[in-house]
């Protein structure tokens, strides 16, 4: 695993050169996430567990993120104290680098790996069968409950945005109207748009790549 060096930063300008990672460490679980690369998040049983199964994930964030992903060495931006959702299985603690002004341009970037997560957990859906294999001792949700539960959570998240979503809006234009907010800026709830963009980010990954290996027979 490459040495993480920890050298606290904001306001960040211009294409990543490093693989800023923050660490949200529970009294269960350790996530890391790449701050630059919505999605790209993992966790482990401890910092280093975290972040070598966050490495482990590259090629897979890879074909969301297609050549646009760049990894360089991993700078450890900080670390911030878990909650109950963290212990739950879920990121769910910010830091002051979700605070960080966005720029027009990396603004558009991260909304656009946000899109690429949709499109991927889309031909993810698509591809995998409606039963999925079952834990050991049969628990586990088949393909379309993960897909109402991702599209509710989804209409949760933009809540704390800002966005107003009907219940029964179209997914399709639910994501357009999360995407129309965070890219206008003018989203004002509970969350910042850069946590918002990597917390949305990472569920659909999280619940495509879970498909992906349920649907291995």
């Amino acid at each position: 695993m490459p040495e993480a060096t920890e050298r606290p930063r904001a306001g960040r300008r211009g294409p990543p050169t490093s693989t800023r990672v923050c660490l949200e460490i529970g009294s269960t679980w350790v996530f890391a996430t790449a701050l630059d690369w919505p999605g790209w998040c993992r966790r482990g049983r401890g910092e280093e567990h975290a972040l070598e199964c966050l490495l482990d994930y590259e090629e897979r964030y890879r074909a969301v993120a297609g050549g646009e992903l760049a990894v360089g060495p991993v700078e450890i931006v900080g670390r911030s104290a878990g909650n109950r959702t963290t212990d739950f299985g879920a990121p769910g603690a910010r830091g002051s680098w979700d605070d960080e002004p966005l720029e027009p341009g990396e603004r558009e970037r991260l909304v656009g790996l946000l899109e690429a997560s949709w499109r991927y957990f889309d031909d993810v859906v698509a591809a995998a069968p409606g039963e999925l294999s079952k834990g050991p001792r049969g628990g586990g949700r088949d393909r379309d409950r993960i897909v109402e539960h991702v599209r509710e959570a989804e209409r949760a998240y933009a809540a704390r945005l800002g966005a107003r979503v009907d219940p029964r809006t179209p997914w399709t234009e639910q994501r357009a109207t999360v995407a129309g907010d965070l890219r206008s800026g003018r989203a004002g709830g509970a969350w910042p748009a850069r946590y918002a963009i990597r917390r949305i980010a990472w569920h659909v990954l999280d619940h495509a790549w879970e498909i992906e290996d349920k649907s291995v027979r």
